[in-house]
């Protein structure tokens, strides 16, 4: 007698992924919107994608596939044509005695099975994989190289051998899509995006012009357009961005809303003369990276605790210190969303607004009209908010806004450039703000970099570590005992660079008696960062020293940002 198949909802309650009455819920949810269990399941939050796929296997008897760890597959790509993998969402996992083997995400979707079957194979061996992956894995490798490819022909297009000409300019004021330059920079734009860059950099050489995206902090140079048509170029980004084109000689900004790949995103455009022509950056704006979340962005255990607390308090200061592309943005931003509810009223003083977030009031500064930040400040503060968020505190007169709003009862946020978190009570003090002040109102100080994570796909053992990077991080025989740091090798997936992603090594220093004791009385930073560590902060390096230990980022990463002090690299 055959045995009787597990229904998908048994499974997931039998592997105490779900409860039973979560699964009634499901089912319920299911009837009336038309949905299949594990659907239901999935958007009502009650399981992960991944739970529900692993059940699907377990209960067609089927293997599941992680694509997140499967190299085999980007071998084996081209067993399936491109547009087959893409119009049915299928991967190849490889070819074995005359059979072929691939990964889908539904068992029970017979016409893409058939196609297959048709098309390429009449023995097809099934694996199954989450639906979300396996687009994540098509637009990562399938579209890259597909990218790679328009661009090449998209810049063999392109003549090369005529004088930059005057049509040039007409032709990128239009809005013909097959127009060479047109298409060379929405090609540029969508590569970009799809590589998670943060910006676009259009560089005039004396012979080119140079093209490179920053990935995970890094510059990587990706085209050379030719000089020919730089005058083409540069007038288009500026035209998309509502530049004044016919204006050279001035910096100017301006900014671009694009619809890529069924999300919409900001670039912020910057246009700079250089000596060999206008210089273009464009900043990606992406939402979604702004709320990835606080547990997100790489705090220890105590140090989120430590935040939360923090952010709860119900008036204060808390600043967030660093140097430019350091995070301070996100962690802010993090901080808010946490925050975010219908009881709390939160007014942001930016310059500029990159991201736009509903139930915020967020007001531009415009220095050029007289609304700076401290004119906005003093108005918010007759909008009777709960928590206000000062983009940077520039000068004494912000400061002392800010800190009146703290001791008025407001929760405020900001961002001050200093290297760690001590020097930020001496800065303000220097800035001229009365020490008691600082003393009473600022809560919290934390300083932060970004550092780049190893890669998962080419994670291994690093055999042996640069000595001079251990001493100059300051590690001990008996930190390293019986320990194996990591490195990433360098695959496709991360572009040859063995990191993908990035997260915050992180120095929280709150303020005890003492730490205000020594702010009244203008100690030193030196004084200050001595009471802080008694009072249990652990500094940049020390955040980073557990981030390499646990085989999140490398030696490296934490030396370009964090060293111990009185140690020479070349010693």
């Amino acid at each position: 007698m055959a045995r009787k198949q597990k229904k998908l909802g048994e499974i997931l309650v039998s592997w105490n992924v779900i409860s039973q009455k979560s699964l009634e819920d499901a089912l319920v949810y299911a009837t009336e919107h038309h949905k299949r269990i594990g659907e239901a399941l999935v958007e009502l939050e009650l399981c992960k994608e991944e739970d529900v796929t692993k059940a699907l296997a377990a209960q067609f008897d089927l293997a599941y596939v992680d694509l997140d760890k499967n190299s085999a597959i980007k071998a084996n790509l081209d067993l399936i044509p491109e547009k087959i993998m893409k119009a049915h969402q299928v991967l190849p996992l490889g070819q074995t005695d005359g059979k072929l083997q691939v990964v889908v995400s539904d068992p029970l979707d017979l016409e893409t099975l058939d196609v297959l079957r048709f098309r390429l194979n009449p023995n097809i061996e099934v694996s199954l994989a989450p639906p979300s992956k396996i687009k994540r894995f098509i637009d990562t490798f399938v579209a890259d190289a597909e990218s790679r490819d328009r661009i090449k022909q998209t810049m063999d297009s392109i003549d090369l051998d005529r004088p930059e000409e005057e049509d040039d300019l007409a032709k990128v004021a239009g809005d013909d899509a097959d127009a060479p330059i047109i298409k060379l920079i929405n090609q540029l734009i969508g590569e970009a995006v799809r590589m998670r860059a943060s910006d676009i950099h259009i560089e005039p050489m004396a012979d080119r012009v140079r093209v490179r995206y920053r990935v995970d902090g890094v510059c990587m140079e990706r085209e050379r357009v030719p000089k020919s048509v730089q005058g083409a170029v540069t007038a288009r980004f500026k035209l998309m961005a509502g530049i004044d084109i016919a204006e050279k000689r001035i910096p100017q900004d301006g900014r671009i809303k694009l619809n890529i790949g069924g999300k919409q995103i900001d670039f912020r455009v910057s246009s700079l003369p250089s000596y060999h022509g206008e210089s273009i950056v464009l900043r990606i704006l992406r939402p979604d990276s702004v709320r990835v979340g606080i547990q997100s962005l790489g705090f220890e255990q105590d140090d989120y605790e430590t935040f939360m607390k923090i952010i709860r308090r119900p008036n204060g200061i808390f600043l967030v210190t660093g140097p430019t592309g350091s995070g301070k943005t996100t962690t802010l931003y993090s901080a808010l969303q946490e925050l975010n509810r219908p009881d709390k009223k939160i007014i942001t003083a930016e310059d500029p607004v990159e991201y736009n977030f509903p139930g915020m009031n967020q007001c531009q500064v415009r220095e050029e009209i007289g609304l700076s930040f401290a004119r906005i400040l003093r108005a918010m503060l007759r909008q009777a908010p709960n928590i206000i968020l000062v983009g940077e505190i520039r000068d004494l007169e912000v400061g002392e806004v800010a800190i009146q709003a703290a001791l008025t009862g407001h929760l405020v946020f900001s961002t001050l450039h200093t290297n760690d978190a001590p020097s930020a009570i001496t800065r303000l003090i220097d800035m001229g703000i009365k020490p008691f002040l600082v003393a009473s109102s600022i809560q919290a100080v934390m300083a932060q970099r970004l550092i780049r994570v190893i890669c998962e796909e080419c994670k291994e053992d690093e055999p042996n570590p640069n000595p001079h990077l251990l001493r100059l991080l300051r590690f001990t025989d008996d930190e390293l005992r019986g320990r194996t740091l990591k490195r990433g090798r360098g695959c496709k997936r991360c572009n040859g660079t063995g990191c993908r992603g990035r997260l915050g090594i992180f120095e929280m220093m709150t303020l005890t008696n003492e730490i205000r004791e020594l702010a009244f009385n203008r100690a030193s930073t030196s004084q200050i960062r001595k009471a802080a560590r008694a009072a249990g902060m652990r500094s940049l390096l020390d955040d980073g020293k557990l981030k390499i230990l646990r085989g999140v980022t490398t030696l490296e990463e934490v030396a370009k940002h964090a060293q111990g002090e009185g140690v020479l690299i070349d010693e």
